[in-house]
């Protein structure tokens, strides 16, 4: 199965408590149809520290995954979230947006 979206990709969040906010895909979990996007689905980790690892304790934000359904990819022209198709060019597999069927990278 291809996918939609890949890493590197600028997407906007279409529901959820971050609608409207737009960021880079960092990582694409796929077995659980999640990715995680820079900026967006912040939570706060209370962690340990463990002295031999030099890593301190404290409270982190992080990132937490983001189901995929819940994502658009953002149209460079209009910036508005658009839909993705596939269509052969020359005997080779790309992503278009149907909006304007312009080719993705």
């Amino acid at each position: 199965m291809a996918l939609k979206i890949r890493n590197g990709d600028t997407v906007v969040i279409i529901s959820g408590k971050d609608k409207n906010k737009i960021g880079k895909v960092k990582c694409i979990l796929k077995k659980r149809n999640k990715i995680i996007v820079e900026g967006v689905n912040i939570i706060y980790k209370h962690q340990k520290s463990i002295p031999d690892q030099n890593q301190y304790g404290g409270i982190i934000k992080k990132e937490s995954p983001i189901h995929i359904s819940n994502v658009a990819i953002v149209n460079s022209k209009s910036n508005k979230p658009d839909r993705v198709g596939f269509k052969f060019i020359t005997n080779k597999k790309v992503r278009f947006l149907k909006s304007d069927h312009q080719v993705i990278k």
